[in-house]
This record gives C-alpha cells, sequence and structure tokens, in this order.
C-alpha cells in the first residue's frame, strides 16, 4: 500500500471530500488529509469540501476552511475522498470523481468495491482516521492533524467501546496522544455532549421505541414533524440508535428518520450475531458488520417489515449453529 507521501507525488492541486452527512470520521479524517498537507506540502494547494459543516466538530482547526459547494467546471490532479463506500456516496464534490486526472479512495466499509483509480480500503479498521494514521509519516503529523484523526476514531469506535476496536487501533490512538493532544475535550464534543432540544427527542424515540422478535430487536422512529418540533435536523439525529442499542437483551437496534415523505435513513447497530451490512446492503446502503445503515421509500411500517424479515433470518440462523 502506497504512502501518502508517495501518492502527493508530481501533484500541485488536490481536492479533499468526504461522504453526505458526513460523521466524526469522516470529518476528521478529511481535515486530517487537509492539515497534513497544509504542514508538510505547503506548495499543493488544497481544497476540502464538506457537506455542511457540523457544530459537533467546530473545535477542529481549520474547519473553517471547508467549501460546502463544488466550483463547476474546476478540475485537481488528484481528488482524495474518505470515509466514502461508492461512488453515489460521494458529497459535492462529486463531479471531480470524472473531472481529476487522479482518483484515491481511502475507506474502511467493508462494502466498498474500489471505485477510484486507486483504492486503499482496510475493512478491519477501526475508522478512515486509522487508515489515514498507516498512510502518514508519523514524524510528520502534527497536533492540530493528530487532533483530526483522533476524533474519527473516537466517533467511529464509540470512544473505544465497539466491536471494530483492535490492539492496533489502541496503538494508534497513544500515539496520537503522545502529540499532546486535548483528548478529554474531544471526547466531551465529538461523542458525548448534546443539546437540550437533542436530549428530550433522544428521550422520547426511546419512550416511544417498540420491541420486536421477542426483545431482541428495537426499533426507534422520528419523523419530520418531530424533527421541526424541536428544532432540529437530520445532523442532529447521531447517537440515538446507539442509545437504543444498550437496551439489555437487544442484539439489533433500528432507527429510522423522516427524510422526506415516506422515505426514511435507517441506521441499524449490532451486538455479536447479525452481520446489518448485508442487510443494508440488499436496500442499497452499506457499512460495517455492526454499524450501516441505508435509505428506504415505504411507510415506517413497511420499512420495519423489510429489515426485520432478514434480521429474524440472521438471528435464527445463529441460534442453529
Amino acid at each position: 500500500m502506497k504512502k501518502l507521501d508517495e501518492i502527493l507525488e508530481g501533484v500541485r492541486t488536490v481536492a479533499v471530500a468526504g461522504h453526505v452527512n458526513p460523521d466524526g470520521d469522516c470529518v476528521g479524517s478529511a481535515m486530517g488529509v487537509y492539515l497534513y498537507l497544509r504542514d508538510n506540502f505547503p506548495r499543493i494547494q488544497t481544497d476540502v469540501y464538506l457537506e455542511g459543516k457540523k457544530k459537533d466538530f467546530a473545535f477542529l482547526p481549520e474547519l473553517s476552511i471547508a467549501r460546502e459547494e463544488a466550483e463547476s467546471g474546476k478540475s485537481y490532479d488528484l481528488l482524495i475522498l474518505v470515509d466514502v463506500s461508492s461512488a453515489d456516496r460521494v458529497a459535492v464534490a462529486g463531479e471531480y470523481v470524472e473531472t481529476a486526472k487522479k482518483t484515491v479512495c481511502i475507506d474502511h466499509h467493508v462494502t466498498n468495491a474500489g471505485f477510484c483509480r486507486e483504492n486503499h480500503v482496510v475493512p478491519d479498521a477501526s475508522s478512515t482516521c486509522e487508515v489515514l494514521y498507516d498512510l502518514m509519516d508519523e514524524d510528520k503529523i502534527s497536533r492540530d492533524c493528530a487532533m483530526a484523526l483522533y476524533t474519527g476514531i473516537v466517533t467511529d469506535t464509540g470512544v473505544f467501546q465497539y466491536s471494530c476496536t483492535t490492539p492496533h487501533t489502541m496503538r494508534t490512538a497513544a500515539s496520537l496522544l503522545e502529540k499532546d493532544i486535548p483528548f478529554s475535550d474531544i471526547v466531551e464534543q465529538a461523542f458525548y455532549r448534546k443539546t437540550y432540544a437533542q436530549n428530550q427527542l433522544m428521550g422520547r424515540t426511546l419512550m416511544e421505541s417498540i420491541m420486536l422478535l421477542n426483545g431482541r430487536c428495537i426499533v426507534g422512529i422520528v419523523r419530520q414533524k418531530e424533527m421541526k418540533f424541536y428544532g432540529l435536523t437530520p445532523a442532529d439525529m447521531d447517537g440515538i440508535v446507539n442509545q437504543l442499542r444498550n437496551t439489555e437483551g437487544v442484539e439489533v437496534a433500528v432507527f429510522l428518520y423522516e427524510l422526506a415523505p415516506q422515505t426514511f435513513k435507517v441506521s441499524m447497530r449490532s451486538a455479536r450475531k447479525v452481520d446489518v451490512s448485508k442487510i443494508a446492503n440488499l436496500f442499497g446502503g452499506g457499512g460495517h458488520i455492526r454499524a450501516a445503515g441505508c435509505t428506504m421509500n415505504g411507510s415506517p411500517f413497511d420499512v420495519v417489515n423489510n429489515l426485520t424479515l432478514y434480521i429474524e433470518r440472521q438471528l435464527l440462523e445463529s441460534d442453529g449453529e
């Protein structure tokens, strides 16, 4: 696997972009690449494209430079896509996939089939930021860059709680701590902190959730009218599915939030027995074995029925082993 320094050889202009509705790993990896180039390759013109920069990550150095719209007709020597599992998931900078002289995807999604000219995909990694760390020269990683990479790792591992956390993940995090980053502040702001309205909606979703499949599956649903009532947007839904998954006895948590009438974003989390990425794939989505998502059309009843059919099938297969 080529190191990032090798990938950048002969390059004068770079665009860095992530996926739609960027999470901590997407924002952290995009800013990590930018800050690494800023510190070590100042002659390379680097632009970052992120859809709707999230206030949760406002503490990251230079996040304000990220662009929310592509510049029509512009071309780059190199497009680096981070945390993007498929071409249709590219946000903002989608047109550069066709116009850039060279495209590189750095990712950790098991569903990534390799859609760029060069693909650095490590499905066993906890996060794209962990993959990036291995592609960078450790001695060239600044404190600012380390903050961005650490942010991606802690958000995608649930602060090292999820099964994607490995000894290598912990060693990588330890190396980033050596850069004297404010690690406790990063965890608090990027993962735990919620507004009062977010907590209210989370509480309501938990209270109105339903248990299915003999208590092994829990489902929470948020409609547009509820988001509007609390003054929230889809970007404020982080954390709800994980809280549902924390319910005792639950193997799979399913969280639906309405994007448009009869259109729902689906997030799934599993404990040990269900590969939710396989289910998400069936409906045009993707992700990881224990965390995946997709977008589905229909009533909430239809969506839940379709999903639980495949969840139950995997649970029965697991029980029979």
